[in-house]
């Protein structure tokens, strides 16, 4: 892996905390634009959702961050 901020190669992983309401304590992509329900809330029935994983560059604190199906 690459840092696209500065193109060093040493990376730390981590993960993004989500502390909302009723939160599950990690951050989660959700594929398709954000639909506000009537409430405000995010609209999430039915989409596809996926882990993020996140990289903090060593070199200049650059983050990478990548979503998909990871056990």
């Amino acid at each position: 892996m690459t840092c696209t901020g500065c193109g060093a190669q040493e990376f730390d992983e981590g993960f993004l905390e989500d502390g909302g309401e009723s939160s599950r304590g990690y951050t989660r992509w959700i594929e398709g634009p954000l639909q506000r329900g009537i409430f405000g809330g995010a609209r999430t029935m039915g989409k596809p959702r996926r882990e993020v994983r996140a990289f903090r560059c060593r070199q200049c604190g650059h983050l990478e961050l990548y979503a998909g199906d990871y056990v």
